[in-house]
């Protein structure tokens, strides 16, 4: 059993193998490839939120001396064949063409309606001018609430409610209506003595990854077209680019750069289909990079909400009913994290009686994209609330609710499966015994606590283990590094091959030299590419045993092997790793393991966030004092850098919280789009955040291995709130708890 194994390698404080090119430098970025010949890219964007557009004339651009192509939604191969159905598989491929350049509407402002190729990035964004464009301006819906109004501007005529009882005969901007419930949920509240209902907000936000979209692209008729670019899954960037240009995916190679932030915000495609039509057209390499400006406006922040919960308990804190209304903002397209919101929002309490709605609606608003955990801190946000105004309420001590209510092995979810053994009374004990906790508050001071949930997911990995004549090894996977898995996969390699760590050189592999791996998100990539590891690095160790018994002239069987040493169970010989590597030419050949899995079993993670906050009552200026994480990591493979999840988490959260929103005017224009108005955390805003890691291990993964990656941003929006709250007497329901907000909640009940 994974929790009763000593590990030798597994748990160290590593240094990561790709660290030293990153601090000196020489690490290559997404904008770092320069190609011969090449060009530059750039796009034009609509100034209105909401506008018809009746026609397009480039002729002019056209006519202009550097310029070398222009393309439009009409230049991808499959609108002329009518290869793009609405609703198309998991990703709808005319949704994703429309947004990346806009069919017969601009849906919000900074939306893509025209790209231009020219000699010199300055006369490409010159001839973006000469572009005349006609616009029918149409008045713009910006809030999910309106949107849902009837009568509300429509922006899909051909947009249909589904998960409605009956097909609807009008078109609407809810695009999905979902439903989750379990128990009698009116007998769970006629039980309940005490019944709580809010209503909540929380805006749009970006994901604030510093390094910008970015691609350089070659398109070769003949050969392999070639794609290199800042992504969290480059297998697939190579297939939605393939499918909107109608090409083999054997004809694309993608290459992923180093990620300078990602967040979730770069697992889909904005500059690399149309770079690649702008090389197919100029017939030369195109670089395309976004401003910070275009950042902000035209990729996919995270969700908008509007949130009502209700939760009623008894006296003594049983929970007996909770109840949710969920709103999200899709943007300009369908496809809100809505449904995840739903399974997470409750799913830390072990409830009879359960009942969430949700709601999937389009906005003129980028389309959205996922951000940590999408959907759930937004949902939980508001859960968490309603539960410490009950614990206030029933004189309960916030923790001791939850400890008594709280989910565990054999609790039944709303959304399917009974939880296996899960670490949040571990993380609940952990903050009740913490010093954190125990530490009296000053003036002006403010405490909140909030719990937080994600389901994790598996999929598709790919790894090879390529070994070396002297005995090292390359492990080459597929999923672009956005969190230190490089070394992770190092670590989890060198304690199955017993192999030490300096001897093996993880490397993330274009999509022509590794198999298919899913993309780098969900919390998937330690926990299944992880496996795909230990799966490659069993295939060495069973093709070193079989080596060193040819060499022995004995049966596999009566080898085994330890700390990277086989043994002659049948005599006194050893062979090390790297003697048998050596010789490996009079054995058969070199070495090679392989792991190609799909990855069941991702362990659900619950965190718990303790929030202290200072607020000043003159200016209702929110300082975060001191700040504890606790979370379930099942096995911290490299507890550095499980801890800095941790604190990744909490900092984009508290950020979330207290200052991060779109400022959209009454046009629909984002008038913050820039790091100086759009405040994210800096290290001088906030304490240390202190850690503490829960162990309790997932029995679906070798080594134990729950991903870690998204829940420590699901409790700091309530834990936060909670803290301001507490702090000034009056409870913040809508976020961000910005200056101007906390003030006029303090003036307002002065």
């Amino acid at each position: 059993m994974s929790e009763a194994r000593e590990y030798k390698y597994i748990g160290r404080r590593t240094i990561r193998p790709d660290g030293f090119d990153k601090v000196t430098g020489r690490a290559n970025y997404g904008a770092d490839l320069s190609l011969p010949g090449m060009i530059w890219g750039k796009i034009l964007r609509s100034p209105y939120a909401h506008a018809v557009i009746k026609s397009i004339d480039s002729s002019k651009a056209e006519a202009h001396p550097d310029v070398m192509a222009v393309v439009t939604y009409q230049d991808y191969p499959a609108v002329s064949s009518g290869g793009f159905e609405p609703g198309d598989g998991p990703t709808d491929l005319c949704d994703l063409a429309r947004n990346i350049l806009a069919d017969d509407k601009a849906l919000y402002h900074g939306h893509a309606i025209a790209a231009i190729a020219a000699r010199t990035e300055a006369a490409a964004e010159e001839a973006l001018s000469l572009i005349d464009i006609d616009y029918e301006v149409l008045p713009p819906v910006m809030d999910v609430a309106d949107a849902m109004q009837p009568g509300s501007p429509v922006l899909h005529e051909d947009l249909f409610t589904k998960g409605l009882a009956e097909q609807p005969e009008k078109a609407s901007n809810i695009a999905t209506r979902m439903e989750l419930k379990k128990g009698d949920i009116e007998a769970g509240f006629a039980a309940a003595e005490v019944i709580i209902e809010r209503d909540f907000y929380t805006p749009t936000v970006h994901q604030g990854y510093i390094e910008p979209h970015a691609t350089t692209v070659r398109y070769d008729e003949d050969g392999q077209s070639m794609i290199w670019c800042s992504t969290q899954g480059h297998f697939d960037v190579r297939a939605s680019t393939a499918k909107l240009l109608s090409m083999d995916l054997g004809k694309l190679k993608v290459i992923a750069s180093e990620i300078g932030g990602g967040f979730g915000g770069k697992t889909t495609v904005y500059l690399e289909p149309v770079a690649l039509m702008l090389s197919k057209k100029s017939g030369r390499p195109v670089k395309m990079v976004m401003t910070r400006d275009e950042v902000f406006r035209a990729s996919g922040p995270g969700s908008a909400t509007r949130s009502t919960v209700k939760i009623g308990a008894k006296k003594d804190g049983t929970i007996t009913a909770m109840q949710a209304k969920l709103c999200f903002e899709a943007g300009a397209f369908k496809g809100s994290p809505m449904g995840p919101g739903c399974m997470t929002v409750f799913t830390p309490y072990d409830v009879e009686n359960i009942y969430i709605e949700g709601y999937d609606v389009v906005v003129n608003k980028p389309k959205v994209a996922a951000y940590r955990a999408p959907g759930a801190p937004q949902a939980e946000f508001a859960a968490e609330m309603v539960i410490n105004e009950l614990a206030d309420e029933l004189n309960i001590d916030p923790i001791e609710l939850r400890l008594q209510n709280a989910a565990k092995e054999g609790t039944q979810t709303v959304y399917g499966p009974k939880l296996k053994a899960v670490g949040l009374v571990e993380c609940l004990e952990a903050a009740k015994n913490s010093p954190h906790y125990k530490q009296a508050l000053a003036e002006n001071q403010g405490r909140g606590l909030a719990a937080g949930f994600w389901f994790n997911i598996g999929g598709q990995s790919s790894v090879i283990i390529n070994m070396n004549p002297d005995g090292t090894g390359t492990i080459v996977e597929g999923n672009p590094d956005i969190g230190g898995s490089r070394a992770s996969m190092q670590l989890m390699a060198a304690e199955e091959l017993g192999i030490d760590v300096s001897k093996l050189n993880p490397i993330v592999a274009d999509t022509e030299h590794v198999p298919y791996s899913a993309t780098t998100g969900g919390s998937r990539t330690t926990f299944a590419t992880g496996m795909a590891v230990i799966e490659a690095a069993q295939d060495v160790v069973r093709q070193m045993k079989e080596r060193a018994a040819a060499v022995w002239n004995v049966t596999v069987e009566q080898v085994d092997w330890s700390d990277g040493v086989a043994i002659n169970t049948a005599g006194e010989d050893r062979l090390t790793a790297a003697e048998i590597c050596q010789g490996a030419d009079r054995t058969g050949g070199q070495i090679s393991g392989r792991g190609n899995i799909n990855a069941r079993g991702a362990g659900p993670s619950f965190a718990v966030h303790l929030c202290d906050v200072e607020v000043d009552m003159e200016t209702g200026k929110t300082a975060v004092v001191r700040y504890t994480a606790i979370q379930d990591a099942g096995k911290a493979i490299h507890p550095g850098y499980v801890e800095g999840q941790y604190q990744g988490g909490a900092v984009q959260g508290i950020g979330w919280a207290l200052n991060e929103e779109y400022i959209y005017n009454e046009d629909g224009v984002m008038e913050n789009a820039g790091f100086l108005d759009y405040r994210i955390p800096l290290a001088s805003d906030l304490p240390m955040i202190d850690t503490i890691i829960v162990e309790v291990p997932n029995a679906f993964h070798p080594f134990g291995v729950r991903g870690v990656g998204e829940t420590g941003i699901v409790p700091p929006l309530a834990a936060v709130a909670t803290a301001v709250s507490d702090a000034i007497g009056v409870r913040m329901t809508n976020l961000p708890c910005s200056p101007p907000r906390v003030l006029k909640a303090i003036q307002d009940t002065a």
